[in-house]
């Protein structure tokens, strides 16, 4: 038997008989805005895992780069090949394989969530998305190309970093750095190839690696899910419509609620976080009926 290594905002990491392989087990749990609501939505764990290990699988067919799953033991279970972890900034080995890179890369194609709101706020211009200068941009607007943006890992909550301070936080070399963002600009050609044809728009997503032998990429963590994508309805796009079909339906919840922005007012102080209310019933039978949906809209298989 093994045991839990590691409890986080959505699923469990535990050992298993080999030392070097470890079970990823997916909760019910869900989180917004680094906060674990305090609600649970049946078979959400299910999706995720079973949303994920087909992309891993996709990405390992189309040659893109290696990954750490090795197969889908559960409905809401994977083993992964095991990695070692180093938390403390700078502190990864500049030579070390098999080793995580503590960073979140995110990569956005449309105008939307925080990247909407920091533009509202004057945070973001239309020119560093790619716009001419003085562009004014409506929320949804798709951008000239992949804008790509790194934060943090192991901090309190994720915060966007510019590359020197990515490259010292990860201890690795701006060619390495360069690799793992190639290969998210490739996966995301991939979830946007599928996803259109099921009449889906890949808005956004993050993605985490290690790097293994030989210091190669290796694609890591959970992707392409409702947890770290945004995703909307072409054909609603289309009419001039946003239609959310990912884990931002939830946001905006707490958004409407005032939630949010209280949230961001307490952390630019330095306050605690205000805990976060639990979802209405209403809200929990839509968000479990999303997730079982939605996996069958990415991956065409029943649920």
């Amino acid at each position: 038997m093994g045991e839990c290594l590691y409890s986080g905002k959505v699923k469990e990491v535990w050992s298993t008989d080999d030392p070097d392989i470890l079970e990823f087990r997916y909760t019910n749990q869900i989180s917004v805005f680094d906060q674990i609501i305090p609600s649970l939505i049946p078979r959400k764990g299910e999706s995720l895992n079973r949303t994920t290990c087909h992309w891993f699988e996709l990405v390992e067919k189309e040659g893109i780069c290696r990954t750490h799953i090795v197969e889908r033991n559960a409905p809401d279970r994977c083993l992964v090949r095991r990695v070692d972890i180093y938390r403390e900034p700078g502190m990864t080995p500049r030579d070390g394989e098999w080793v995580f890179v503590p960073l979140e890369i995110v990569c956005r194609h449309y105008l939307a969530g925080s990247g909407w709101r920091r533009y509202k706020r004057g945070e973001l211009t239309s020119e560093e998305l790619g716009f001419e200068a003085g562009t004014v941009l409506e929320q949804g607007a798709k951008l000239p190309a992949p804008y790509v943006e790194v934060t943090t890992k192991f901090e309190a909550f994720d915060r966007l970093i510019d590359t020197p301070e990515a490259l010292e936080i990860a201890n690795i070399t701006a060619e390495e750095l360069e690799s793992l963002i190639d290969v998210v600009i490739r996966v995301d050609a991939l979830i946007e190839r599928e996803a259109i044809k099921n009449g889906l728009i890949h808005v956004d997503g993050k993605k985490e690696f290690a790097l293994g032998p030989g210091r190669v990429p290796v694609l890591v963590d959970s992707f392409g899910t409702l947890d770290e994508d945004r995703w909307w309805d072409a054909e609603e796009y289309a009419k001039g419509n946003i239609v959310q079909l990912s884990k931002e339906f939830v946001r905006q919840h707490y958004v409407r609620t005032g939630h949010q922005e209280v949230l961001r007012l307490a952390r630019e102080s330095d306050s605690p976080d205000p805990s976060i209310p639990a979802l209405p019933s209403e809200v929990i039978a839509d968000t479990a009926a999303l997730y079982a949906s939605m996996y069958q809209r990415l991956t065409g298989n029943e649920f």
